[in-house]
């Protein structure tokens, strides 16, 4: 499914989206902080959006490649890359401008780290299925991967108007206003991530308004065994 329009103005005009999440801090720190030379570990991002991992771990000293539908995210995270990680490209680094749900441009076994942060969740339940196998092809033997999804059960599902599997325009919470997100059980994340061996699978939950709402999400550690 082709990027919804609006996300070109949501990273244009909201100051978020600058940093990474814990839980990925700890993905990078618990699987490659020991290696010796770090610009040879090779990191990919499936719809980076405006780059906040990918920046975290170009500080790391590791070697980052994305693919982004938005010609806005990507522009933004190549320029606060080069502002703020100097000699980012040295080792052959690249941002991209395409679609996800097509074959990745790139060969197979080429990174160490593939990531999903928050952008299958807007595509459907094959599209997502499609986009994990690409991911399992490019990724080296032994190579991880990072996922973080929103879980059934969080607010917004079921709110607003529903579009297939799982999948919710949603009329309130966090995601209101961001297009069409898919929401996903236990089952869907096994059957979604079947190439590979999830060796955690942890739920992430934050309460919201005063802890009226709950918002949940699946964090993932796979290894392409």
């Amino acid at each position: 499914m082709a990027l919804d329009p609006r996300w070109e103005e949501i990273f244009r005009t909201r100051a978020w989206g600058k940093y990474p999440p814990e839980e990925f801090i700890r993905f990078m720190a618990g699987h490659f902080y020991r290696h010796p030379a770090r610009h040879e570990v090779k990191v990919f991002e499936a719809g980076f959006g405006t780059g906040a991992n990918l920046w975290y771990a170009a500080r790391e000293g590791f070697t980052v490649f994305g693919l982004e539908g938005s010609q806005a995210g990507c522009e933004l995270t190549g320029a606060r890359l080069d502002a703020e990680v100097p000699g980012w490209r040295d080792h052959g680094a690249q941002l991209r401008v395409g679609d996800i749900c097509k074959p990745l441009p790139w060969p197979d076994g080429s990174f160490d780290a593939v990531l999903d942060s928050d952008a299958a969740t807007c595509n459907s339940h094959e599209e997502a299925r499609s986009l994990y196998r690409e991911l399992h092809r490019v990724a080296r033997s032994g190579g991880r991967l990072y996922v973080r999804t929103p879980a059934t059960g969080s607010w917004g599902e079921g709110t607003g108007t529903p579009h297939g599997r799982g999948q919710w325009e949603c009329a309130q919470g966090p995601f209101a206003g961001t297009g069409v997100v898919r929401f996903a059980s236990e089952q869907d994340i096994r059957e979604l991530l079947a190439d590979w061996k999830i060796e955690q699978l942890e739920e992430v939950t934050r309460t919201m308004d005063n802890r009226a709402h709950v918002v949940r999400e699946w964090v993932v550690d796979a290894v392409k065994a």
